[in-house]
């Protein structure tokens, strides 16, 4: 195993899309190091060089909204969809299989348009209520994210 420099981290971004009071949840391919097989929502991780930084006078080049765009990214490949703007939820650590350390920045939003399509690491896709969901093996926590969600669209 290689060794791990205890400085760096893994950025992840996921979506908790609600569409006519339902929320979309995608099962993982068997194959994918973490979580294989578990129901989740769509997401994934921040890849240097696919954003776009631009130099400013400090010299040391940055990029505002990242996180928004990688959200909107990951949904638009991950299950075909356009999505209104992404709401910070939660954020949470856990440490993959490979020892890696992964921030996962959660958000939730609304559907815009588009049909589900599913990527490659998804096998399948429910639209499920938050009652429903509980009958899905979801990766843990994924449930008590729904339910914030769920009770944020109740009590606004």
């Amino acid at each position: 195993m290689q060794k791990l420099d205890p400085k760096l981290h893994i950025v992840a971004a996921t979506a908790i899309i609600v569409k006519d009071n339902k929320f979309l949840i995608t099962k993982r391919a068997d194959w994918e190091k973490a979580f294989p097989g578990k129901w989740t929502v769509p997401g994934g991780k921040l890849k240097f060089g696919e954003y776009k930084m631009q130099r400013v006078a400090s010299g040391f080049p940055q990029q505002y909204n990242v996180v928004d765009w990688l959200v909107r990214k990951e949904v638009q490949e991950e299950v075909g969809l356009v999505i209104n703007k992404p709401n910070y939820l939660c954020d949470l650590v856990f440490v993959r299989p490979d020892g890696y350390p992964v921030v996962t920045l959660s958000y939730w939003t609304h559907y815009k348009s588009g049909k589900v399509k599913l990527s490659k690491e998804m096998t399948d896709h429910a639209w499920v209520t938050l009652k429903e969901a509980k009958k899905y093996d979801l990766i843990e926590g994924i449930w008590d994210e729904l339910r914030m969600v769920d009770k944020l669209l109740r009590t606004s």
